[in-house]
């Protein structure tokens, strides 16, 4: 346990679960979110994380990949399933909300 891998996958993956509705985490702060996120994610920023508790699987998203990964082991050791998003809206290819159109 004390060395357990976090889960992740790519953002090809993620978009490819879209059509099945998943919880997505994104922690980034509320104004990077503002400026484009994926429609339905839910932003708590990585500060607040700990406080946070995932309703089912949840997938987690930041800019890069480097938040979201500290955000997916925190709420790994509290025994949530969640899966870090490699990559993050830097990678992410998929529609998006907020931000210019």
């Amino acid at each position: 346990m004390f060395f357990k891998r976090t889960p992740s996958i790519t953002t090809n993956e993620l978009s490819s679960k879209l059509a099945e509705k998943p919880q997505i985490l994104d922690v980034r702060e509320p104004n990077e979110f503002s400026a484009g996120h994926i429609p339905g994610a839910k932003n708590i920023p990585l500060g607040k994380v700990s406080s946070y508790t995932p309703k089912g699987k949840t997938y987690i998203i930041c800019q890069s990949g480097m938040r979201s990964k500290r955000a997916a082991k925190l709420l790994l050791s509290k025994g949530y399933d969640v899966v870090n998003v490699r990559g993050g809206m830097s990678s992410w290819t998929g529609q998006t909300r907020g931000g210019k159109l």
